[in-house]
């Protein structure tokens, strides 16, 4: 039986295993579902010992633990391949805007919809189905694989990095395997190449000890909630640059052939407005839209809070006011040296009357890779088997600090194959994954074990 019979023979089963999965609300940013992100560590443990992984534990942390699943049964002199994925999954607030129950997996037009399902529970469990594939079928793999799976990927990775130090020589590989992106468009194949870096940043206006009455004291005292708008109106000019000073000193320009090959993807503005439902695109003048979120740095308002929110009227004059701020980052920017010109300048904007404080909350590389060698002829070979179509190489906007971290602590290429598509919700009420994609994708990784031997 080929490593493809097996695994259709066995889409069900392997899809009720993933609806298992998903029905733990491992939500680790939430203490109250401390318990429930454990548990979905040890149900991984044990599905990676069902599948033939001979050295499988749980790692404890300050956190979340790791879950350390090891095959090391290939030939002598064989590569070794390290599979990174996680097993947290975000909150699922707001919960009303959910069309069905965000734990109870629920499949409508062949989406999978429930929370995790493509964010990375669906993404990283069709890994552990085509190395099973092998074991059941071949009793063997060309490579060695280790499975290093966290619980902490939604807040930060605070864990991850400290524990690949202290396990550099057990975990040398020949190349990382990541599959928590997406597809460019519906069928159509794609490697991701590029993720931009990350700056996540807190800004607290302090003004009067407390809120007081805007009648009796507004004109005379400064308004936190008004210091902090024309901090925010600050941070960017007319053309949508940012104007924090030295910013795009370290931005690496997209050369003219990344260009062209941005401009030759199949995509439209106008389907990206249309997806979106804006009125209008927007950004830094002189872009496209894709170059703009892959390969361009932004500088993004997260969220506000000021004063009274609630229903009719309240005169009050806030006493503070505070802003999340997020900056994605390109290559070849420090998130450490954003953070700290970006404090300087929010700190130089403040007007007098009022105290600002600046926190970073976390930070992350971009990263960036030349689509070249076995491993990655080995996976285009592989995805065109399985879907029929040549894959494309793109970049992304988001962020995977970790993939960075790979890079530098073990020299080794990473492969990001994503298996989501736009528009799956992931991070929002009724994030889903095809089901197509999940069964193709367990083929597509399984032929690419087949490409490489």
């Amino acid at each position: 039986m080929s490593v493809t019979d097996y695994l259709r023979q066995n889409r069900q089963k392997h899809l009720d295993e993933l609806f298992d999965f998903v029905r733990i609300p491992s939500v680790s940013a939430k203490s109250e579902h401390r318990d429930d992100t454990r548990r979905a560590a040890e149900w991984l443990a044990d599905r990676m010992r069902e599948a033939g992984l001979t050295a499988v534990e749980l790692i404890a942390t300050t956190g979340h633990p790791i879950v350390l699943g090891e095959w090391r049964g290939a030939p002598a002199g064989a590569p070794t391949f390290v599979v990174y994925g996680h097993y947290d999954v975000q909150p699922a607030e707001p919960l009303e805007e959910w069309k069905s129950e965000p734990f109870e997996p629920t499949v409508r037009d062949g989406r999978l919809y429930a929370r995790g399902s493509v964010d990375d529970k669906g993404q990283l469990y069709l890994h552990l189905k085509a190395v099973q594939a092998h074991l059941e079928t071949n009793g063997t793999l060309p490579v060695n694989v280790v499975f290093v799976v966290e619980g902490e990927e939604e807040v930060g990775s605070p864990n991850l990095e400290r524990f690949l130090e202290a396990n550099a020589e057990r975990l040398r590989c020949d190349a990382v395997m990541i599959s928590d992106t997406t597809m460019f468009a519906p069928g159509l194949p794609s490697i991701t190449i590029g993720l931009r870096g990350m700056a996540y940043m807190e800004v607290r206006v302090q003004g009067p000890a407390v809120d007081l009455h805007s009648g009796a004291y507004g004109g005379a005292v400064v308004n936190p909630a008004n210091a902090l708008a024309r901090i925010v109106a600050q941070l960017h000019d007319a053309d949508g640059r940012i104007t924090i000073p030295g910013f795009y000193d370290r931005v690496a320009a997209l050369t003219d052939a990344e260009r062209a090959q941005i401009a030759g993807l199949p995509f439209t503005e106008e389907g990206l407005r249309e997806e979106v439902g804006a009125p209008a695109l927007g950004g830094e003048k002189g872009f496209g839209a894709l170059e703009r979120i892959w390969a361009r740095p932004t500088l993004d308002v997260n969220g506000l809070l000021s004063g009274y929110t609630g229903e009719g009227a309240k005169t009050v004059l806030p006493s503070k006011a505070m802003a999340k701020v997020s900056m994605r980052l390109v290559p070849d920017q420090d998130h450490r040296e954003v953070e700290r010109i970006f404090t300087d300048f929010v700190q130089s904007l403040a007007p007098a009357g009022v105290t600002v404080t600046v926190e970073a909350l976390h930070g992350g590389a971009a990263w960036y890779a030349q689509p070249e060698g076995p491993i990655f002829d080995a996976a285009s070979r592989a995805l065109a088997r399985a879907f029929g179509k040549e894959p494309v190489f793109i970049r992304e906007g988001g962020s995977i600090p970790i993939v960075e971290v790979f890079r530098k602590q073990f020299g080794a290429p990473a492969v990001l194959i994503g298996f989501g598509l736009p528009g799956e919700n992931a991070h929002a009420p009724n994030e889903w994954m095809s089901i197509d994609n999940y069964q193709r994708g367990a083929e597509a990784i399984a032929l690419m074990y087949e490409e490489l031997a």
